[in-house]
C-alpha cells in the first residue's frame, strides 16, 4: 500500500523537478542573451517577431532522418494519439507551456503558418502542463486561434522524447515520419527564414 503511494508521488516530484529546469531555461531565453539562431552552414542570426524581440532559437539539423519518437499524449476530443498516427503528410510539432513567454509569444505565428500551409503541413501544438485541460483549455478559450488545437502531454513524454530541455522547441518531420529539422528555442514562423526552411521539405510532397 505504501509503494503503491510512494512510486508515483517520486515521479510526480522529478517531473516537477524536471518543468523547474525548463523554467529556468525559458526564462533565459526570453530575458537574457539567448541562443543566435544559426544554422551551422550560414551562420546567419535570426529575425526580429512581431513581439519586437529577435527570436533566438536554433536550428538543429544533427538528428535528421531519425524516426519520430512514439510516445502517446491526448487529442483535443480527449482520445489517445501518438505521432506516427500523423504518418503521410509533412508534420510540425511544437511543445510549449502556459507558463513559458516565449511559447506563447509564437503561437499567433503558428496559428498563421498553420492556415498558411494546411494543405501541406500538420501542424501540432502539444502543452507540457502538468496540469493538462485544466491549465490549457482556459488559455485557448482565450485566444482566438483559427487553426491551433489544444493537444495535451501532462506527463511531458514528448519534452524527454525530443531531450532538448527547453521550451519551446519545434520539430518537423517529413510524410515518412523522419525528423529533418528542429528548432530549440523560439522563432519568427511569420519570416522569411522559415519559410524557406520549411519549403525544402513541402516541396518535395
Amino acid at each position: 500500500m505504501i509503494l503503491e503511494f510512494f512510486v508515483p508521488f517520486v515521479m510526480r516530484t522529478v517531473l516537477f523537478m524536471l518543468l523547474l529546469i525548463n523554467l529556468a531555461a525559458c526564462d533565459r531565453e526570453s530575458n537574457g542573451p539567448g541562443q543566435e539562431f544559426a544554422d551551422s552552414k550560414s551562420g546567419e542570426s535570426g529575425e526580429p517577431g512581431e513581439s519586437g524581440k529577435t527570436m533566438v532559437g536554433k536550428l538543429d539539423i544533427s538528428r535528421r532522418g531519425t524516426a519520430m519518437i512514439d510516445t502517446p499524449f491526448q487529442a483535443p476530443d480527449g482520445s489517445t494519439v501518438q505521432l506516427s498516427d500523423f504518418i503521410g503528410q509533412p508534420l510540425l510539432v511544437n511543445i510549449w507551456a502556459t507558463w513559458c513567454g516565449p511559447c506563447i509569444v509564437e503561437m499567433p505565428m503558428l496559428d498563421n503558418l498553420a492556415a498558411r500551409e494546411k494543405s501541406r503541413l500538420k501542424l501540432l501544438v502539444v502543452s507540457q502542463d502538468i496540469q493538462g485541460r485544466e491549465k490549457v483549455l482556459p488559455f485557448f478559450e482565450d485566444r482566438n486561434f483559427t487553426e491551433l488545437e489544444p493537444y495535451i502531454d501532462p506527463e511531458n513524454g514528448l519534452s524527454f522524447g525530443f531531450g532538448s530541455g527547453v521550451m519551446p522547441t519545434t520539430v518537423l518531420y517529413d510524410a515518412q515520419g523522419k525528423e529533418v529539422w528542429r528548432v530549440i528555442g523560439a522563432m519568427d514562423w511569420d519570416g522569411a527564414k522559415a519559410a524557406a526552411l520549411l519549403e525544402e521539405t513541402l516541396a518535395e510532397n
